[in-house]
This record gives C-alpha cells, structure tokens and sequence, in this order.
C-alpha cells in the first residue's frame, strides 16, 4: 500500500467533569486526508484545503506528529501528508487533534502497523504541544481509538483506557462564531482548588464513568456537572447559561465546554432528542445574533476510518 485516504473525526474533550483526561469521539464532523509514501525520507504537507495553515512540517501539527513517529523507526521511504479541513481552528472540538491523530494513524498503516492505536496516542501529543504548549490526550486519545477515552495518566508512563458507550446516546454540539484562545481559556482557570471542590468533581468523574459503563442514563445526566473550569471559562462564552438552561429544558442529559470553547456541547439519550437539543442551542444564538454551526452525530466507536 503507497497511499491511504482516512476520515480524522472531531472530538469534545473534558466532557464537564472530566478535565485533561476524558474525552469522547465524533461521527458526522472530521476532516480527511490523504497519505503517500514518498522516495525522499522526511514528511512533507503539500496540500491543506479548507484553512490556511502552514505547509511547513515542524510548524504543522500533523508534521510534528508525523515526525515524533519517524524518529522512533527507520523508514526506507518518506511520506506525503494532504489535509482537507472541515474542523475550524479554535472551534473547540479538536482540529488540531484531528490533524495529528490523522497523520500518524495513516503513517502507522504504511508502515505495516509497527505501533499499536495505544502508542500513537504518544506521537499525536506532540502534534497538540505544538498547537497549544500542552501535550494533552484527551482529544487525540478518542480520535485514534473511539468511543469515550480515559487519560487514567500521563506520568510517569502514559496510560489511557477506552471507555464504554451506551448506543442511544447522541452529542450535539454548537460552534458559536467567535474565537476563543486556548491560551486565554486556560489563563483563567485557578491553579488551586479546594478539598471541597475536589471532591465534588472526583465523585462527578466517578459517576459519569459508571454511569457509561452501566449505561445508566439518570446517573450520566447527574454527573454532568464541572466543579472546577466551567464557572470560569464560561464567561468567555456568550450565551453560554443561556444555552445550558434550554438544552434542559429540550431534554439534553446535561451540557457543558467542548474542549477550551467556544463550542458547547449535550448529550442526550436518542437521536430525536439530540435534534430538539440543536433547535435550543441554536434559538439562543439566532436571539443573540451570533453565527453558528451545529452538529449532532451518534459517538463514533471506531474513531479514525480509512476512506481508501
């Protein structure tokens, strides 16, 4: 094989309660891309379609991610890395880790598969330090291996656990037009927490992962609730109380960030509620008179998939 073409899915990470260490995988939202062995060793992007991103592999998030994993293999050959993006930069629902997931996944399967999904989780981190200054999993985690993901850690070895997923549960997500930085998301967030609220978001993070494994919808929806990040980062969001109250009162299980934001997230229990979710959200923003997309997709189990 000298070519393979994949579909690299969005994802929500932190999933309220679970900062830095959940995460879950998309369906209907994701970018593609197309990657070809080439005669001379190394990694070049010589296509990005959709946004105007460097070409340049070391200033790319999927030629970083690339390049992390050539360094632990000798490769007789190099390889080509087109990218066509419909995951926004910024938007809160893991462009960046699409990209770097994307690349080392399709650079895996050209090789013959030398790394497991497991280990290519190390290699795609590489691609989100670039992008953001933190070599976090939570996107990139559910984006190789689908489904809801678990960073149980990070030090001193990186370990991540796939994590059940009810099949009637559905995400909607909205992607308000405006942009918030990464860096200004995390600047607002306390270093320190107390006791209390720790305690507070362990039981909630505990809950919730229960909750998914005994697919017990009532105890998911009690534990949808973020303690620690949420009161802060959310007054970045514009009608951001306003959307969790009507995805409510629509029937969502509960909402939360997508990621650092803008985009909000809800899960619910079935495809029609999910629908009635993404009639609320996006009433909220049509009042406000703020652009959106909005999105709602079953999670996907099997997270990157080869096109051809």
């Amino acid at each position: 094989m000298d070519s393979i073409k994949i579909f690299a899915p969005a994802t929500i990470a932190n999933v309220s309660c679970g900062f830095d260490i959940l995460g879950l995988c998309l369906d209907t939202v994701g970018d593609e891309m197309v990657i070809k062995k080439t005669k001379e060793k190394g990694v070049t992007i010589s296509k990005i379609i959709g946004q105007t991103l460097p070409l340049e592999a070391k200033k790319n998030v999927a030629g970083v991610a690339a390049l992390a994993l050539l360094e632990k293999i000798d490769s007789d050959f190099g390889f080509d890395i087109e990218i066509y993006k419909n995951i926004k930069p910024g938007s809160g629902i893991g462009s960046s880790a699409a990209s770097a997931a994307g690349a080392v996944f399709g650079i895996n399967a050209l090789l013959g598969e030398p790394f497991t999904t497991k280990e290519l989780v190390s290699f795609a981190m590489e691609g989100e330090k670039l992008a953001s200054g933190s070599a976090h999993a939570d996107n990139v985690a559910p984006a190789l291996l689908g489904g809801f993901t678990l960073v149980r850690s990070y030090e001193p070895s990186l370990e991540v656990i796939k994590i059940n997923s009810p099949k009637e549960l559905y995400a909607t997500v909205i992607h308000p037009q405006i942009e918030v930085k990464t860096a200004d998301s995390r600047s607002v967030l306390k270093q320190q927490v107390t006791l209390k609220l720790a305690v507070k978001q362990m039981g909630n993070l505990g809950g919730l992962i229960s909750g998914l494994f005994t697919e017990d919808y009532n105890l998911i929806s009690n534990s949808l609730h973020d303690e620690i990040v949420e009161p802060y980062r959310s007054i970045l969001i514009p009608g951001f109380e306003e959307v969790k109250q009507e995805c409510i009162k629509a029937g969502a299980l509960g909402s939360g960030i997508s990621g650092s934001g803008p985009s909000i997230f809800a899960l619910s229990k079935g495809e029609a509620t999910a629908k009635k979710v993404a009639e609320s959200m996006s009433n909220v923003y049509k009042n406000i008179g703020i652009d959106f997309d909005v999105h709602i997709s079953k999670i996907n189990q099997k997270g990157i998939k080869i096109l051809s």
